[in-house]
């Protein structure tokens, strides 16, 4: 296909109208169409937001001939439904994180994506990042040795916890699955493996789902990843990379803005800092450019669902396994 990319949105979160609808403009698509189950508020959401046209029902967007590409910003349980209809539609798919809340389902997804051959993505976007491409560089070049561990934080505080979707078992909530699945896929892709052992504990909501957790990964060689998430304190997603040689201090490698910074400190030399931003104001644009051009024909598809997301999916089951093995 030739001109802009026509977006369909799946739901009214608030992730689509702060993060995703801002690098659709600056990526050169077009936010085409939005569904949601309830016409008046679609259509409000719509009008507000800038998006051309408010549809009833996700069924009836995913068949719309007027939408090229979807973008999936539902709770989570939904995440597995509504990805396998649009794959099944033959429409690209970027679905929010995490893709599905098991196993057994994201192996579901997988299999539709297999036999369609329709691209998915998870929407970790980090992994386009400029910022990205500078750390991998630094690290394949030696500058901190070999990569031993990784410490990750992913943070934030939930100031009106009633009745949101995060605090809901049935929708697959929690710290974890909401946040710290960043850490585990940070993990995943800078030591390229999989895990080998996991261990967590939890702090529990009243609802059952994991107010905050922490635990550790291993990888092979004796690598691990330390990850803290959670709801219950200020925003911070400091992460940082240790070697055999130096380490490498990360303001936010997730979402990185014009304020954020990366720092190499080495033993016996100055720390050297680089900007975290890049030639892009929003985080998720370097993703949908990549994706756009992947339905226009003009490039491989990369960071695909099918070669990343059933690794973590195992990994955030062990380490919820664990933290309900270990916490009252």
């Amino acid at each position: 296909m030739a001109g802009k990319v026509r977006w369909g949105v799946i739901g009214t979160a608030n992730i689509a109208r702060a993060s995703f609808l801002p690098a659709v403009r600056e990526a050169g698509g077009e936010p085409a169409a939005v569904a949601g189950r309830d016409r008046d508020r679609v259509t409000g959401w719509a009008r507000d937001n800038g998006v051309g046209r408010a549809i009833a029902g996700y069924q009836s967007l995913i068949d719309d001939p007027g939408v090229d590409a979807v973008y999936i910003p539902l709770p989570n349980s939904l995440h597995g439904e509504w990805a396998m209809r649009a794959l099944r539609a033959g429409k690209p798919v970027l679905c929010e994180k995490p893709l599905t809340g098991s196993p057994a389902e994201t192996e579901k997804v997988l299999a539709v994506a297999r036999e369609t051959g329709t691209p998915l993505w998870e929407a970790f976007v980090f992994p386009f990042h400029e910022q990205m491409e500078r750390l991998r560089g630094l690290l394949a070049g030696g500058a901190i040795g070999e990569l031993e561990e990784i410490q990750s934080n992913f943070h934030f505080f939930l100031g009106n916890a009633e009745g949101n979707i995060r605090l809901s078992p049935e929708l697959a909530g929690g710290a974890l699955y909401d946040v710290g699945c960043y850490p585990v896929r940070l993990a995943r892709y800078l030591f390229a493996a999989e895990h080998e052992t996991a261990w967590a504990a939890a702090e529990w909501a009243a609802s059952g789902v994991d107010l905050a957790t922490w635990g550790c990964l291993g990888f092979p060689g004796g690598r691990r990843l330390l990850l803290s998430c959670g709801f219950g304190r200020a925003h911070d997603t400091f992460s940082r990379l240790l070697g055999t040689g130096g380490q490498i201090n990360i303001t936010n490698p997730f979402h990185p803005t014009e304020a954020d910074s990366f720092e190499v400190r080495v033993e016996g030399r100055e720390p050297a800092r680089y900007p975290g931003g890049g030639r892009n104001r929003h985080s998720f644009t370097p993703a949908v450019r990549h994706i756009q051009a992947v339905v226009r024909g003009e490039a491989e598809p990369r960071e695909l669902a099918l070669n990343t997301s059933l690794g973590s999916a195992h990994a955030l089951n062990d380490l919820a396994a664990s933290a309900a093995r270990n916490s009252p």
